[in-house]
């Protein structure tokens, strides 16, 4: 029977083995192999030559590769991957406040249909769902441009695309990322960013028992300015996103972020801000305040400095924890909110 053998689990190339009459007792050498080292089938030399061409066959060829790579004067990195179909995403690497540790931005999709008026990645829509091997694929391609002596410890699902709109496949790439035997991120290291598609919350929080992070894209305090701002509102509001939300089994000591997007004139004055301080009153979260990042195909723009600093005031005052997120890889178009269709696609 064939296998994906790209994003199978070790119980699933198991049985692959089986049903090809080879040695089952490989499968979690097969699986280390591929996703713990990020080798192709032709690499994994500690199996013999005779598997090695079956492993390939099946595996087919590489699910992607490096198109370009751009370099911000931060040390941001952004990379753009290139698939079989000539579909493009780009994917970054970030440095961490703890020396030799990295974050690793990946996308889950080409384009995405959530249509947020602030964001680069949704102006052409949707072009189609990332595989799991795709997904896995930015990290694998990423390595060798990890500076030396640092390692992706993160992994954000932040890029192109909503994950919780590709879920089954983003739930197998998690499985890989988080297996011990895979690349044995800790679930606490995977952040998932949303802007709320609540049965995907309720699937998340029920598969992985609350463990992966959350980072939800609110960017208003009422229905009427959200949807206006964020289409998909109309169909999961404020009151669906914030009770799922509530509902989410958030490990002890645990907080939701909450993205918070500034648009001048849109969502930046005082009145929003107490209309979100509500919205979140007694909730485990953190609010991140993010600046809009300008692009050209968008015609809004960050508010001023001080409007930022009086909206996080009012949020303050209210109790909540609150950062302005400073920007990252601006320089190369990869900061929030900026990455893009390539042209070709």
């Amino acid at each position: 029977m064939p296998v994906r053998l790209r994003e199978a689990l070790p119980d699933e190339i198991e049985r692959w083995l089986g049903d090809a009459g080879e040695p089952r007792y490989r499968a979690l050498q097969i699986f280390r192999g591929l996703q713990a080292r990020g080798l192709e089938p032709a690499g994994l030399t500690d199996v013999g030559k005779t598997l090695r061409a079956r492993l390939a066959a099946e595996a087919g060829p590489p699910a992607g590769e490096v198109a370009e790579v751009h370099h911000s004067v931060d040390g941001t990195t952004k990379l753009v991957i290139a698939f079989a179909d000539g579909a493009m995403v780009e994917t970054v690497l970030m440095g961490t406040t703890i020396p030799g540790r990295m974050s690793q931005c990946i996308s889950t999709q080409v384009g995405c249909a959530m249509g947020c008026v602030f964001c680069h990645s949704g102006i052409a829509g949707l072009k189609r769902n990332l595989t799991a091997s795709e997904i896995l694929a930015q990290i694998h391609l990423a390595r060798v441009h990890v500076p030396e002596g640092e390692q992706v410890t993160n992994v954000v699902l932040m890029g192109m695309g909503e994950p919780l709109h590709n879920y089954e496949a983003v739930r197998r790439a998690i499985q890989i990322m988080t297996h011990p035997d895979g690349l044995g991120l800790s679930t606490r290291r995977v952040t998932l960013s949303t802007v709320g598609l609540v049965r995907g919350l309720e699937a998340l929080g029920r598969d992985f028992s609350g463990q992966i992070a959350l980072a939800v894209s609110l960017h208003a305090g009422d229905d009427a300015v959200r949807s206006r701002l964020v289409p998909v509102n109309r169909r999961h509001d404020l009151e669906s996103v914030v009770a799922a939300l509530r509902a989410y089994p958030l490990p002890a000591r645990r907080r939701i972020t909450i993205e918070y997007t500034l648009i001048s004139g849109e969502n930046d004055d005082l009145g929003q801000a107490r209309k979100l301080a509500r919205l979140l009153r007694g909730m485990a979260v953190k609010v991140n305040l993010i600046p809009m990042n300008q692009h050209g195909a968008s015609p809004h723009e960050a508010p001023p400095p001080e409007t930022v600093e009086a909206f996080r005031d009012v949020l303050v005052r209210a109790g909540l924890s609150v950062f302005v997120r400073h920007r990252r890889g601006a320089d190369i178009a990869a900061a929030c909110g900026q990455l893009a269709l390539r042209p070709s696609t």
